[in-house]
C-alpha cells in the first residue's frame, strides 16, 4: 500500500553525482507528484527505512543532523497542504499541493487566514481559469458561458497588452473591462462584423466573473478580493413564445422528408409542450417516460420534475427517443428551426430594443428571425399562464424556485393582460357589477 507522504531519493544523479530527495504524495491509487526538497546528497548516504539522511553523510556534504532537521520542517508543511487540499474541494489534490509548496514555505504561513496559502510559486490567473472550468464540468453539463467568461477576459488582456493578475482586480479594472466589451469587443462567428455586447450580456459575464473569484477566495486559491464595486448591470430580456396555434402550425408542416429538420422540429415542439431546457429535452431517453409522465433530472438546477404528456408529446417521444438519444448540434439546431418557423408562416415584424452603453438600440425583424432553442420554455410558461393554469403547478413542471425566476420567463403583451384580467373578472360572480351605494 502506497504511504500518502514519504521522503523519497531520487534515482538519477545530478551532475555532481548527488541525488535529490524529494517528498512523494500519492493522493490516490494510481496518481503522485514529487516535490523537490532541494537537498540533495550521496545516494548510499540515504536511509530508505527511515526516510533520512544517514550519520555516515561525509562532512563536506553537509551535516546529517542538520538535514533531517529540515527535511522533518518541510515535511510537516507537506501534511498541512495536504490536510487544506483536503478542506478546498479541489479539483486536483496533487496539483494544489504541488503548487504551493516551496523549500522556503513556513508552517505559520499556511496557518495565515489573510495571505496567500503560498508565496513561494505565483498561481496564472488564466490557468485557475482553466481549473475551475474543469471543476464546474463535473457540477454541471455546460460550462459554455464560462467560457465564453474566460475568453473575453483573454481578449481584453490582449486588447491592453498588460497581463491580469488576481493583484490589478480593482474598480478601474472593472470599468476598463465594461468599457472594452461594450464598444472594442468584435463578435466572433458573424457574418457581419458587430463590435460590443449588449448590456444584458455583459452582466452576464461580470456575474460570471464574480462567481469565479468568490469561488476562489473560498477554496483559499487567492488572497480575499473586494468585488462589491463589480456591478452586474443587467436589463431585461426581449424575447418571443410561440402560442399553441403557431407550435401546431409547426408540427404538421409537411418538411418533405428532410430528416434532420423533422427531427429539429420535432425537438423544438416537445420542448414547448414540456418547458424543457435545451440541454434537457435533446438529450431525453426512452427511459425517462414512466406511463403518461416524463421524470427528468435537469441539468442545470439539479432537480427532478414530473411532465405529465399530452398525446402529441408522447407521439414525438417515441418516435424520437425509441432507438436511442440522437446527437443534436445546438447551432445547427438554432439556425434550423428559424427556416421550419419561416415555412410555417411566423413572420409578422417584431421589434425589440436594447441597451449599449447609454444608447438604445433597435432592431425589427421577423418572428421566426427571434426564435432559438430557449423559446420552447418560454411558450410553455407563458402559453400555460395565459391558459389559467396556476402558476405553483407551472413551477412544478418548470422546476422554477421562485415566482421573481418565473415571471421572467413570462411573455404578455398589454393587450393579453387586459383580456386575462377580464377573463378573471367574469369568474367572479359577485363582482360582475358594483355594488349600489346604501345612499344612493
Amino acid at each position: 500500500m502506497l504511504v500518502p507522504n514519504k521522503a523519497i531519493i531520487g534515482k538519477k544523479p545530478r551532475k555532481d553525482g548527488k541525488h535529490v530527495i524529494y517528498f512523494q504524495y500519492c493522493y490516490s491509487s494510481t496518481n503522485r507528484v514529487l516535490l523537490n526538497s532541494e537537498i540533495a546528497v550521496p545516494y548510499d548516504c540515504w536511509n530508505k527505512k527511515r526516510q533520512q539522511v544517514s550519520k555516515s553523510l561525509p562532512i563536506e556534504n553537509g551535516n546529517a543532523e542538520d538535514l533531517n532537521t529540515e527535511l522533518l520542517r518541510m515535511r510537516k508543511v507537506v501534511e498541512r497542504l495536504i490536510e487544506l487540499a483536503g478542506h478546498q474541494e479541489t479539483i486536483n489534490p496533487g496539483q494544489f499541493v504541488k503548487e504551493r509548496f516551496g523549500p522556503q514555505l513556513e508552517l505559520k504561513e499556511l496557518d495565515d487566514p489573510t495571505t496567500i496559502v503560498v508565496k513561494a510559486k505565483e498561481l496564472s490567473f488564466f490557468d485557475l481559469i482553466d481549473d475551475y472550468i474543469e471543476y464546474k464540468r463535473k457540477k454541471v453539463v455546460s460550462v459554455a458561458a464560462i467560457k465564453c467568461m474566460r475568453d473575453r477576459l483573454f481578449r481584453y488582456q490582449e486588447h491592453t497588452k498588460d497581463q491580469i493578475t488576481f493583484s490589478i482586480l480593482d474598480y478601474n479594472f472593472y470599468l476598463g473591462l465594461v468599457d472594452y466589451l461594450t464598444y472594442g469587443y468584435e463578435q466572433r462567428r458573424r457574418k457581419d462584423t458587430i463590435v460590443g455586447l449588449k448590456t444584458g450580456t455583459i452582466g452576464k459575464t461580470i456575474k460570471n466573473f464574480r462567481v469565479f473569484i468568490k469561488d476562489q477566495v473560498r477554496r483559499k486559491l487567492i488572497p480575499p478580493i473586494n468585488i462589491d464595486d463589480f456591478k452586474c448591470i443587467d436589463e431585461d430580456c426581449d424575447a418571443v413564445y410561440v402560442s399553441y396555434e403557431e407550435v401546431s402550425r409547426m408540427y404538421y408542416l409537411d418538411l418533405k422528408g428532410d430528416v434532420q429538420l423533422e427531427l429539429h422540429r420535432d425537438l423544438f415542439v416537445l420542448g414547448c409542450l414540456t418547458g424543457l431546457r435545451f440541454s434537457d429535452y435533446s438529450t431525453l431517453s426512452f427511459n425517462d417516460l414512466r406511463g403518461n409522465v416524463l421524470y427528468k433530472k435537469t441539468d442545470k438546477m439539479d432537480n427532478w420534475v414530473a411532465i405529465p404528456m399530452r398525446t402529441e408529446a408522447l407521439e414525438i417521444f417515441t418516435r424520437v427517443f425509441k432507438d436511442g438519444t440522437p446527437i443534436v448540434s445546438h447551432v445547427v439546431f438554432n439556425r434550423n428551426i428559424k427556416e421550419i418557423a419561416k415555412r410555417a408562416g411566423i413572420i409578422e415584424l417584431i421589434t425589440f430594443s436594447h441597451k449599449k452603453g447609454n444608447k438604445t438600440i433597435r432592431e425589427t425583424k421577423p418572428k421566426y428571425s427571434w426564435i432559438a432553442s430557449h423559446t420552447c420554455r418560454r411558450s410553455f410558461c407563458t402559453n400555460e399562464y395565459l391558459a389559467g393554469v396556476d402558476i405553483n403547478l407551472i413551477m412544478k413542471i418548470s422546476g422554477h424556485r421562485s415566482v421573481r425566476d418565473f415571471f421572467k420567463y413570462i411573455r404578455v403583451d398589454q393587450e393579453q393582460a387586459a383580456r386575462k384580467i377580464h377573463e378573471i373578472w367574469k369568474q367572479r360572480s359577485n363582482m360582475s357589477a358594483l355594488p349600489v351605494p346604501k345612499s344612493a
